[in-house]
């Protein structure tokens, strides 16, 4: 069997038209992956490098990586080093920009906060050194706000109009002063839930996405959810599932993945990139990875959660080499 070109290398600069993404050649694109833990809590930094990276593209056939830095919680960006590495949360999210470049990957560099909004000045002069950082990489998508938070009733102040989208329009607008192309994700109400009222009412700008968030097991993650993403799509707008897990919301058991098929089916079916949460090894259900696994990848079966085997047998069979679940 000849080499098989890297995702990149595949389909290169990635641009929005209406509701799809589409490729250098002008196909559909549909990017599947895993986003790592928070780089600042509970030493999710520990995975963030380059032997991890290689490893979920070989074994795993990822062709994107969401690196979910850590803004105003303890240790994250804007608190200085992070817990236990002795290096600043930025060092960290370099190294795993970087690795994915190098692997030919596609990686959001994710703004993980749910405030992000309280600190748009910040946000601004971080996202316009990324841009001119990596204006000309086209591995590169900005994640300029990970999950406003929600419901509105228990979170004043997190309104769409009045508050999510003018901090986007910022970010977009300094974005696009420099990146001109590459794409921007947008973070939408309620935990990233409420891509219909976002897109009922959009940023302005080209080769933007919109942020679906579910976990498969949570009661309110079900058809009624799907039905926003529907509506998003109808209004011509482009969704992207940055963040989901198998499990409850709250990174617990049940699982649930005779609903997580019924997810990624739907996915699939809408040419929608997903994002799996998430690369660590902490005792939860969202977790790909058993206590003690390897932090730097060469993980058996035995190294694997449920959810972890569960989705990397998802991965795989979309594989353009052929690989066999394990």
């Amino acid at each position: 069997m000849g080499h098989i070109p890297s995702p990149v290398a595949r389909h290169g600069q990635l641009r929005v038209e209406g509701s799809r993404v589409l490729d250098a050649h002008g196909k559909a694109v549909q990017l599947r992956g895993m986003s790592f833990y928070w780089s600042c809590l509970k030493g999710g930094w520990e995975f963030w490098n380059a032997d991890v990276v290689n490893w979920l593209a070989d074994d795993w056939q990822i062709s994107i990586v969401r690196a979910a830095m850590g803004v105003e919680d303890f240790g994250g960006y804007l608190d200085g080093d992070t817990p236990g590495s002795g290096r600043s949360n930025k060092d960290h999210l370099f190294d795993l920009v970087d690795a994915a470049i190098a692997k030919g990957i596609y990686v959001i560099i994710d703004w993980h906060s749910h405030n992000a909004h309280l600190y748009t000045n910040e946000a601004k002069a971080f996202f316009e050194e990324m841009a001119l950082k990596y204006k000309s990489v086209p591995n590169v998508l900005y994640g300029i706000y990970n999950e406003p938070l929600g419901p509105l009733e228990e979170s004043p102040g997190y309104a769409w109009d009045t508050d999510i989208k003018p901090y986007s329009q910022t970010i977009v607008d300094a974005i696009r002063a420099i990146d001109p192309d590459n794409i921007i994700i947008v973070g939408t109400p309620c935990w990233s839930q409420a891509v219909d009222t976002a897109t009922d009412d959009p940023v302005e700008g080209k080769n933007l996405m919109y942020a679906l968030h579910f976990y498969a097991a949570s009661e309110f993650h079900k058809q009624e959810l799907r039905d926003k993403g529907i509506a998003a799509l109808n209004n011509g707008k482009a969704v992207i599932v940055s963040e989901f897990g198998t499990c409850n919301h709250d990174g617990d058991v049940p699982y649930d993945f005779d609903e997580a098929d019924i997810w990624l089916d739907f996915l699939d079916q809408n040419k929608i990139s997903w994002c799996n949460w998430s690369v660590h090894d902490l005792s939860e259900a969202a977790s790909i990875l058993m206590p003690g696994a390897s932090k730097n990848g060469n993980w058996t079966d035995e190294d694997l959660t449920e959810s972890g085997r569960y989705i990397r047998n998802r991965l795989i069979t979309y594989s353009p080499i052929g690989f066999c679940a394990r």
